[in-house]
């Protein structure tokens, strides 16, 4: 399991102080939810709700510019030793439209990885899109960026 590979995922949600946010008040209430859902299913490694919150032709294109898939964003997520540190998202962007999102901004992610520390920097971009009545993530851009 590559560092750079499990660092450059990234959502938002409730159980970090992201979502304090006043800008996800503006969100659809089940969006909202989603979001508050996605992250706290990667903090807790479970994998049942990422695979449902995660679209089946899910892409990330992480931090090393390479792609990954649903399975292998899963697999980063329940691999043992593997463990992400609450997070603030900061210079946060949300874009919304009928059926579709994208939330993005800058991170600092912290955590274990194969249980070795890591810390890593980024800017990122999740698109939510709503099908069959119920909202999940379809891509993300993950870009290492310099520490402030």
């Amino acid at each position: 399991m590559k560092v750079a590979v499990l660092m450059a995922i990234l959502a938002f949600g409730a159980t970090s102080p992201h979502a304090a946010s006043t800008s996800h008040a503006q969100l659809p209430p089940d969006l909202a939810q989603a979001v508050a859902a996605f992250d706290r299913a990667q903090m807790k490694g479970d994998g049942h709700a990422l695979a449902r919150l995660l679209a089946d032709d899910y892409v990330l294109v992480n931090s090393r510019a390479q792609l990954e898939n649903k399975a292998d964003f899963i697999n980063d997520y329940t691999a043992p030793g593997w463990k992400l540190m609450p997070y603030v998202v900061e210079d946060e962007s949300i874009r919304q439209w009928n059926d579709g999102a994208v939330l993005g901004g800058a991170v600092t992610l912290q955590g274990l990885s194969g249980g070795k520390p890591f810390k890593a920097r980024l800017r990122f971009a999740d698109v939510w899109r709503k099908r069959d009545g119920r909202w999940q993530v379809i891509f993300t851009q993950a870009t290492r960026v310099p520490a402030p």
